[in-house]
């Protein structure tokens, strides 16, 4: 039986008398903003590094090509180590304060790497920089289980993810243009400073749950959480995290986004060089080329996300665009010697491909386990997808500079992308623990 297929019961959407009331209808204009607005902040800070790079960071600070390509990657390494704590305080204390204490920290180091000029000590920059916004993924996805229902949660996700692509466009459209005007040292000070002022207003506007939240109604409330709670209901126990981790589709997701990451990190951090060389134009054309990827992959986000909630199922809507991605990619190896326009119109592809599944993608762990053990389990695959990003990172920026071409980073990306789509195949069906009726009668 197909992964999608597992029985999940009838599934239960609000009453459309309670969902469409003002206050549930509030929860997408106050929490799915927010968590927009912070992880678009912390990709700022994770996604400015490549043109600094491409910019001379390297030059004026007198490191080699390995050193840059290893600055880049230490963020990843960081990113990876606090990931399940983290989820866990989220889970078990306060998402919300951890996220405001995450943003004001990760505000100051990212200032800081336009300020340090020493080696030793930007490389321990980059990596608290990834320490402190390892809390930011795993958090915002477990308070959004608690406050959006599964016919809601791949839009929700997918909103929140958004921030990624939509970013980097903006960041590829401006960032070149920044530096240009004031310099790559300049540059990360002002697109560093504003997480810390935005810490603050996260903290005043966001709740841990509707019950914290005085714009909801007691009605509202008791419905969703009935919702939620008899989606808990329908999947099987699972008494701790050991348990999980004996699970064969958690261990096949932790490897599945390692692979993936691998992707898209290696895509991210070091696409400013690869067009900055290959279209042999300035910094300003370089951002503008280099955001046309990410504008293609916010269509294709929002247009999965809807016809996945829509048909209340999750990988169908994941591996096709992987295998797609990793297809484009090697269309990009292949073009690279004979133009590079065709190896960018390749990219493009690539880049809106690979983005594409993220919602769907991130639905899926708390339609398969429980919550008592599902924010952790996220947390866990996305501390393997920072491990897969640091390899990426560095593996890509290795080859580019160990090459001087981009072709071997386009075979990296494509053959680990192919590999990942593969895998979401592999997924076993869940089974529910018992016949719920969902339905509200």
């Amino acid at each position: 039986m197909p992964f999608d297929d597992a029985p999940h019961g009838a599934a239960r959407s609000m009453r459309p008398e309670i969902a469409n009331r003002p206050d549930m209808r509030r929860r997408w204009f106050v929490i799915i903003p927010a968590v927009f607005v912070t992880y678009s902040l912390a990709y700022v800070d994770r996604a400015n590094y490549g043109f600094g790079a491409a910019a001379g960071l390297a030059d004026e600070l007198h490191i080699t090509a390995s050193q840059s390509a290893l600055l880049g990657s230490l963020f990843f390494f960081g990113y990876f180590l606090f990931q399940i704590p983290g989820a866990a305080y989220a889970r078990k204390r306060s998402a919300r304060l951890l996220i405001a204490l995450a943003l004001c920290t990760w505000g100051i180091l990212a200032a800081l790497t336009g300020v340090i000029r020493s080696y030793p000590l930007l490389a321990i920059d980059r990596l608290l920089l990834g320490a402190a916004e390892s809390f930011i993924l795993p958090g915002m996805l477990i308070l959004l289980t608690k406050w959006f229902t599964r016919s809601e949660r791949s839009r929700a996700n997918t909103i929140l993810l958004l921030g990624n692509p939509v970013t980097v466009l903006w960041m590829s459209a401006i960032t070149g243009y920044i530096i240009r005007a004031f310099g790559w040292q300049m540059t990360f000070i002002i697109e560093g400073l504003p997480s810390v002022l935005w810490g603050f207003i996260w903290y005043a506007i966001v709740r841990d749950k509707p019950q914290d939240a005085h714009w909801t109604t007691s009605e509202s409330r008791l419905e969703l959480n009935m919702v939620l709670a008899a989606e808990q209901s329908s999947l099987p126990a699972v008494p701790n995290m050991a348990a999980a981790l004996r699970n064969p589709n958690v261990i096949l997701l932790s490897v599945q986004y390692l692979l993936w990451s691998i992707g898209v990190y290696g895509f991210v951090l070091w696409l400013p060089v690869m067009v900055h060389k290959g279209s042999a134009t300035g910094m300003g054309v370089t951002g503008l080329l280099s955001a046309i990827p990410y504008a293609a992959s916010i269509v294709l986000m929002l247009i999965n996300s809807y016809f996945c909630d829509r048909a209340s199922t999750r990988s169908r809507f994941v591996w096709p665009y992987l295998l797609l991605a990793g297809g484009a990619f090697f269309g990009s190896y292949l073009a690279a010697d004979t133009s590079f326009w065709i190896a960018f119109g390749f990219l493009i592809v690539a880049g809106g491909c690979m983005y594409a599944p993220y919602g769907p993608f991130f639905a899926i762990i708390p339609e398969m386990l429980p919550a008592n053990v599902a924010g952790e389990v996220m947390a866990l695959i996305n501390s393997m997808g920072a491990l897969g990003s640091f390899l990426g990172s560095y593996l890509v920026g290795y080859l580019q500079g160990a090459t001087g071409s981009s072709k071997a980073g386009y075979l990296l990306m494509s053959v680990s992308l192919l590999l990942s789509g593969v895998l979401i195949l592999l997924l076993r069906p869940v089974k529910a623990a018992a016949a719920v009726e969902l339905s509200v009668k």
